[in-house]
């Protein structure tokens, strides 16, 4: 059992190292496997297992190491940090997955059905982070659509207004 434990934290330390030095340009949202697929419904098929009653009440690690990760809360005065939030959400989403797949040595850590357990316990812990990523990724997405139609828009009228000047 205690195997099992300081194995899941070592893994868990070094997949958060690993997902912060990784070059974030690895990690293109409009590409396979982060892209969102068509019967994910720009994410709203997760609102079916009430995702935004408990999304909120998981760990974030933007708490806990909030000079390494960006702040989560958008306001008008940091939207131009949202592509790096769009990033983030990948870089989330793969370490969780890695983190899955590591986390089944605790099978062969732990023989019988304690090892299964926790693997499993493990597993679906992790893939609660998967599901909120790919949640949050396309109404980023989409908001980043706005604010940059807006900023267009701004451009444009401001143009038109120095002309006539």
């Amino acid at each position: 059992m205690f195997s099992c434990i300081f194995y899941l934290a070592f893994t868990g330390i070094l997949s958060f190292l690993l997902g912060r030095i990784l070059p974030k340009s690895w990690f293109c949202p409009d590409r396979f496997p982060y892209q969102c697929f068509s019967w994910e419904n720009g994410g709203h098929i997760y609102e079916r297992i009430h995702i935004k009653a408990w999304q909120n009440k998981v760990p974030d690690m933007s708490k806990i190491f909030p000079s390494l990760m960006p702040r989560k809360q958008i306001d008008s005065a940091n939207m131009q940090i949202l592509p790096r939030m769009v990033q983030e959400t990948c870089v989330a989403e793969f370490i969780h997955l890695l983190l899955c797949i590591s986390g089944l040595w605790c099978i062969r850590l732990w023989s019988g059905i304690g090892g299964i357990f926790v693997a499993f316990l493990n597993t679906a812990g992790n893939l609660a982070f998967v599901v909120i990523q790919r949640y949050n990724r396309p109404r980023l997405l989409h908001l980043m659509g706005i604010v940059s139609h807006r900023h267009r828009v701004k451009e444009v009228s401001y143009a038109s207004s120095c002309s006539k000047l």
